[in-house]
């Protein structure tokens, strides 16, 4: 759906445009930064607490903004833009326009020559934020996930437990990687033709065995040995018809690591560039 285009209103007629339906509110209660900040956090589905806690602040200081009870400090705006994903010209409703940059640019620095030292200092710390807010908005979004390139753990212990193999790894943010806690190495064809040997697979952590449904692949750890299996009423189950069913006994230790959610895209896992930028 296209964005409504916003319009400034003239200093005599300062009423306000509501985001939501696009038409024009009675005078000013609420400052158009306040109303902007509550549009976009509610189209981007974030509760008030999660901004509050992206930009170090506290919920009733978000609800007090966006009710127009009070304005956040400049030096929030940054991090505002960037937990809402959008640009400074798209919270304050201004349009960009190319043609008056160079004057723009112009005044910006004959104003900076006549500041004094220390509020020379404050413009730079300023831009020094809005440039980083601004490179993260840009930047692809990353995740860290744990990557398993043998076994997920290895005895009889808690098989959640990260071992000597395990290690943390960068990649992109997806809605299937979002899902995912672990990536976990697949070796052998007993689970061909979905799941071949040498893929990474996305696992979603799942603390109770209830929270696994049968016909769902799920990643499994008895003795030593970790399995990717097809979860069913009476065991555990190969696509490939060539292996048996594994079935065990009352007394059999059988852990669930989780739900295996699907192949991972070798393209998710993150550039050095970008998780340079990241970190």
């Amino acid at each position: 759906m296209a964005r409504k285009k916003i319009e400034l209103t003239s200093a005599d007629n300062r009423g306000y445009i509501d985001l939501r339906t696009g038409r024009q509110t009675g005078v000013g209660s609420v400052p158009l930064i306040c109303e902007r900040i509550r549009f976009y956090r509610e189209k981007k589905g974030i509760e008030q607490k999660a901004l509050a806690k992206a930009v170090g602040v506290t919920a009733n200081s978000v609800s007090n903004w966006e009710n127009g009870r009070s304005r956040p400090d400049v030096n929030l705006l940054p991090g505002i833009c960037s937990c809402l994903g959008i640009s400074l010209y798209e919270l304050f409703g201004i349009e960009e326009n190319p043609g008056i940059e160079s004057s723009r640019r112009r005044k910006l620095l004959s104003g900076y020559e006549i500041l004094s030292p220390g509020h020379r200092r404050a413009v730079d710390q300023l831009i020094e934020s809005l440039a980083a807010a601004q490179r993260m908005t840009e930047a692809p979004q990353l995740l860290q996930l744990t990557y398993f390139s043998r076994t997920l753990a290895a005895g009889t212990g808690d098989p959640t437990e990260i071992d000597e193999e395990a290690e943390k790894v960068y990649v992109y943010k997806t809605p299937e990687t979002s899902r995912a806690d672990y990536i976990f190495r697949v070796n052998g064809d007993s689970m061909e033709p979905r799941f071949r040997s040498g893929q990474d697979v996305l696992v979603q952590r799942v603390t109770s065995i209830s929270g696994l449904e049968y016909g769902e692949i799920g990643a499994f750890i008895t003795g030593n040995e970790t399995y990717i299996k097809k979860y069913g009423k009476d065991g555990l189950y190969s696509l490939n018809e060539a292996y048996p069913v594994m079935r065990f006994d009352d007394e059999a230790a059988v852990y669930l690591i989780g739900r295996v959610l699907g192949v991972m895209d070798p393209q998710c896992y993150a550039s050095q560039a970008d998780i340079e930028n990241y970190i």
